[in-house]
């Protein structure tokens, strides 16, 4: 009879990497009808990074992987499995992301691939970076979430333009024999009834790339922003309160509730809903935008710099995107203090 113990994943580091131009709405003011207060009262946004021309969505993503790996102790040899989460890939269709990301880093002869889940990608990268390290397939899986939103933008579109920004999030996600450093539970879903919430029509199958697809602006991202910001707070609302009723977890034990930050109103609407205090919830939309798979571990990324994420300290994840899709997540962080 075996004795061998189970093997867990566990979140083993956080990076992240925003490029050095700031969009403010002060900025904005001058491209299209908008005032800094109409987009601050609408959305919390001040500003947002976008990257420059010749940057493309993997050089983010490598900045912020680099960081992730040093701070896990590891060298790129140790990486077994490179998962990168984008809706804004480097090419239509292929190669993968994920692939040219392991060239730049020199991860070499690996296992790597895409995810699409828009802004829930980096939680459904973490259900998948789990499977494949507690079924035995994987050691260390490097988990990112990246995007250069402003190649998707529309920036005479003030009712997208204002939203979106430009980073990169990663996460070494590390097998252990430790349950108490184990990634607890996990539920993602998705309905593609509401597909048109939020999409970018052109390039694809539906809609192949034409000179009538761009003059008409389909290869822009489009988005229904009333009917998302509803469906948003009630379905991140019912996601959470299920996953901490299904552990038996209060919401006053976590210790940092990390949603997805696409609009301050739905965090505040959500946060509200679950009674969770002040303290309790990251915030970066303000200064970041919605950087949609970036998201997430960015804002995890920033509470590890402000020295506020310690090692053991329960989080909650919480995500809501284009498919739709959504998520969430419940793990301690198991790597070494800042």
């Amino acid at each position: 009879m075996s004795t061998a113990k189970p093997i867990y994943a566990s979140m083993r580091s956080i990076g992240a990497y925003v490029p050095p131009k700031i969009l403010s709405n002060e900025d904005l003011e001058k491209i299209v009808d908008t005032t800094d207060e109409w987009i601050v009262k609408r959305t919390g946004i001040k500003e947002r990074h976008i990257a420059d021309s010749d940057v493309a969505t993997s050089d983010l993503a490598v900045e912020a992987a680099r960081d992730a790996i040093a701070r896990a102790e590891l060298e790129v040899e140790d990486i077994d499995l490179v998962l990168c989460a984008t809706v804004t890939p480097d090419y239509f269709n292929m190669p993968a992301t994920a692939c040219i990301i392991s060239n730049k880093l020199g991860i070499k002869n690996v296992q790597a691939f895409d995810i699409s889940a828009a802004c829930s990608g980096f939680v459904y990268g973490l259900s998948i970076a789990k499977a494949f390290i507690e079924s035995g397939m994987k050691r260390n899986v490097l988990l990112i979430g990246a995007e250069k939103f402003s190649s998707i933008v529309d920036y005479t579109d003030r009712s997208t333009c204002i939203l979106f920004g430009d980073g990169a999030g990663a996460a070494v996600i590390s097998a252990t024999q430790d349950p108490d450093e184990r990634i607890i539970d996990i539920h993602a879903s998705a309905d593609g009834s509401y597909a048109d919430f939020l999409m970018t029509p052109s390039p694809g199958s539906v809609n192949p790339a034409s000179c009538e697809a761009i003059e008409q602006g389909l290869q822009y991202v489009k988005m229904k922003g009333n009917e998302t910001f509803k469906l948003a707070v009630k379905t991140l609302t019912k996601d959470v309160r299920e996953i901490l009723e299904k552990n038996e977890i209060p919401a006053e034990k976590i210790d940092h509730f990390v949603p997805h930050q696409a609009n301050y109103r739905i965090i505040k609407a959500v946060g509200d809903a679950l009674k969770m205090r002040d303290d309790q919830i990251v915030r970066t939309v303000h200064k970041y935008g919605n950087t949609s798979a970036a998201s997430i571990p960015m804002a995890i990324n920033d509470i590890y710099e402000e020295g506020r994420l310690r090692y053991g300290d329960l989080m909650l994840l919480d995500t809501f995107g284009g498919g739709l899709t959504w998520a969430s997540a419940l793990l301690p962080f198991a790597g070494k203090n800042p």
